[in-house]
C-alpha cells in the first residue's frame, strides 16, 4: 500500500497485461502472469538450460515472450501432467536434438529431385523385371 491507501499492485497488474505481446518481463511480472513463485523461477533456471532470461546490471532478469511459454510449459508438464523435474529435462532436450538434427526445408527441396530420379530408376527397373518375367 502506498502512503494515500491506494494499492499499487494493482496498478501494475494492469501495466503487465497492457505491455505488448512482445515486451520483456521482470521476474515479478513473470510470476504474475503465470502463478510461478520467483524462487522457482530461479530454481528452473538452475535446471532447464532452454530457460535463460537476459540478464541486466545487477542481476535483473528480463524474459523473452519465448522464455515466458517455456515457464507455462514447464508448469503444465510439472503441476498439471505430473512429469518430473528429470521427465521434462530429458522431454526438452529431446526436442532440441531432433531440431538440431531435422533436415531444413531448404536442404529437403534440394535433395529431392535426386531422390525422385532414384525412385524412377528403381520403378523402371522393376517394370522391365517384371516384363521379361511375364
Amino acid at each position: 500500500m502506498s502512503q494515500n491507501g491506494s494499492d499499487e499492485g494493482s496498478s501494475r497488474e494492469r501495466d503487465t497485461a497492457s505491455k505488448s505481446d512482445t515486451a520483456f518481463r521482470t521476474i515479478g511480472e513473470v510470476t504474475q502472469l503465470t502463478g510461478v513463485a520467483p524462487h522457482i523461477l530461479r530454481y528452473w533456471e538452475g535446471r532447464f538450460p532452454q530457460l535463460k532470461p537476459v540478464t541486466r546490471a545487477g542481476n535483473r532478469r528480463y524474459y523473452r515472450p519465448a522464455d515466458v511459454a517455456l515457464v507455462q510449459r514447464i508448469d503444465r508438464l510439472l503441476n498439471r501432467e505430473g512429469y518430473t523435474v528429470r521427465g521434462v529435462q530429458q522431454l526438452l532436450s529431446g526436442e532440441g536434438k531432433s531440431a538440431a538434427t531435422a533436415p531444413s526445408a531448404a536442404t529437403a527441396t534440394a535433395t529431392m529431385p535426386a531422390t525422385l530420379d532414384a525412385i524412377r530408376l528403381i520403378r523402371d527397373y522393376l517394370r522391365e523385371a517384371l516384363d521379361a518375367d511375364g
